[in-house]
């Protein structure tokens, strides 16, 4: 019996390009010059780093501790000696740089001692402290903390473990290679997942245009010792997206602001459940990822590429074009970033370097003005009024951007792709989302100001009243003892011998300052 499709809303079908990268078998990338591991790798707080410089650190080997609660470990993805614990640019549009742990190799790729573990054998939240140990985050671009999503939160609240393989994006086939070739080591991943959540029902979403994943993946599920279903679904983009796969294989729709596990489904990337299984199966943390070469160079291909390795060594792997070299992209054309420069670190979230030329990325024509067509809101998959918040990101209307459901926009870019006047619609939308961020952080640190503000007056307050209510308490015995004195005869003997030695030092001062003046 065939499993039931449903059909989100919007959706275009760019040109993929994707078979000119899946010719030839995933290789191993050749060891780097140098390893450059950012610390910042993931959603939430850097990891913190452990090591020094001089340090010899080998593969495997954690140099930088989680800290906090969203945040994974990082570590060495090669043995060496750290070289550098400092500032570096990093894989964003700005160029922006940030801490990086500097390895100098020394070839030997010596490993830790690795130990595996029986994950049947331990509990969830065990299992949970040893990916967030091992560096697991989500491989399919958000790279959130892996073991987060593994924590419910409440029991059997997952009822449907979703792994997804739609990889919609075009020219991007990391995942369609990582199927073909490691679809076992996919599912034994999928199993580990499947113990922690509890989940009754495993699903694998596919698209259509990668028929030899969809062999291999059911040729492996067919060997499982648990049910897992292998669902091929439409090629349209943005199927792969969670929210659209979570519609396309279940019906279910995400409400807004809300979470995958708000309707009993728990999705992971294919490729984080391979790395999932090398963490517990072989006990070897998240030091590599199979990273997509394509574009503009002489052979595209599929590379397994070490954490750290700069993206400008890697993409020399794939050789050089005739035509000249117009810029990188990290990710596809659809909702990857361009790259400032290439002397950057491959990260986990590196999926993708799109090497452009003006041939295959004409530049875009100049932006014209809203003709109002709504092609934008008929594409749009989360069914949103796309050209709405473009007038009001522009205005910089923010509030009513919100009301109009801003941030359930995914960025997946089908708005731009099919506008006739080539508006940068989603540039806008990023904008009008980290404005508003902003200012919800300058809002909460005023908060937090006045709150610590009212805390001082309010303890100050209250220290006066208590000091207050002593005087008042000392006083109230004062007179007190002033009677307990007047009965007591050697009391007041003593008080009166006190007062007349006082008399007497004022009468000796008063002769002494008369007799000063005198003089």
């Amino acid at each position: 019996m065939s499993h039931r499709i449903h059909s989100f809303h919007g959706g275009v079908h760019p040109e993929e390009n994707k078979q000119v990268s899946t010719q030839h078998p995933i290789a191993i990338a050749s060891m780097p010059s140098h390893v450059i591991v950012p610390v910042r790798q993931h959603i939430g707080q850097p990891a913190k780093p452990c090591v020094n410089v001089g340090d010899r650190v080998l593969k495997g080997q954690i140099i930088a501790e989680a800290d906090g609660y969203i945040s994974v470990a990082a570590h060495a993805s090669t043995s060496g000696t750290v070289t550098a614990v400092a500032p570096h640019p990093i894989p964003h549009p700005s160029g922006l740089s940030d801490i990086c742990i500097h390895i100098a190799p020394d070839g030997q790729d010596q490993w830790i001692e690795r130990k595996p573990i029986d994950y049947r054998n331990l509990n969830a939240s065990a299992l949970r402290n040893r990916l967030r140990d091992m560096g697991i985050a989500g491989l399919g671009g958000a790279v959130f903390p892996t073991f987060i999503k593994l924590n419910p939160g409440v029991p059997q609240k997952v009822q449907t473990l979703l792994l997804n393989g739609g990889e919609c994006e075009p020219w991007i086939t990391c995942d369609d290679m990582t199927m073909r070739e490691r679809a076992e080591e996919i599912l034994q991943g999928a199993a580990i997942m499947r113990f922690m959540l509890r989940a009754e029902t495993v699903l694998v979403g596919i698209e259509d245009n990668k028929p030899q994943a969809i062999a291999a993946m059911q040729r492996a599920a067919a060997r499982c010792d648990f049910p897992v279903e292998i669902i091929t679904i439409p090629t349209l983009y943005p199927g792969g997206g969670a929210k659209q796969m979570i519609k396309t294989l279940t019906g279910k729709e995400v409400p807004s602001g809300g979470r995958s596990t708000d309707v009993g489904v728990a999705t992971f990337n294919v490729g984080t459940a391979l790395a999932i299984h090398r963490a517990v199966n072989h006990g070897e943390p998240l030091i590599s990822r199979i990273v997509t070469v394509t574009g503009n160079v002489a052979q595209a291909q599929n590379f397994e590429v070490l954490i750290g390795t700069p993206i400008q060594e890697l993409v020399a792997l794939s050789g050089n074009s005739a035509d000249p070299v117009s810029g990188y992209l990290m990710g596809g054309p659809m909702m990857g970033i361009e790259l400032a420069q290439i002397d950057v670190p491959v990260v986990k979230a590196t999926n993708c370097i799109l090497v452009k030329s003006a041939k295959l990325f004409p530049p875009p024509p100049p932006a014209m003005p809203c003709i109002r067509c709504t092609r934008c809101a008929d594409a749009c998959p989360a069914d949103l009024q796309p050209q709405e918040l473009f007038w009001f990101a522009r205005s910089k209307d923010f509030d009513r951007a919100q009301k109009y459901q801003l941030f359930d926009c995914i960025e997946c870019g089908c708005c731009s792709y099919v506008c006739p006047s080539h508006i940068p619609l989603v540039q806008y939308y990023r904008y009008a989302k980290s404005e508003i961020s902003a200012r919800e952080k300058e809002q909460q640190a005023a908060d937090h100001a006045r709150d610590r503000h009212e805390t001082r007056l309010a303890r100050i307050g209250r220290e006066k009243q208590e000091r207050a209510e002593k005087l008042a308490q000392k006083a109230a015995l004062k007179p007190a003892a002033d009677s307990a004195t007047d009965d007591d005869p050697a009391a007041a003997a003593k008080k009166a011998a006190i007062q007349a030695a006082i008399e007497r030092a004022k009468a000796a001062k008063a002769e002494s300052d008369t007799a000063a003046s005198t003089e």
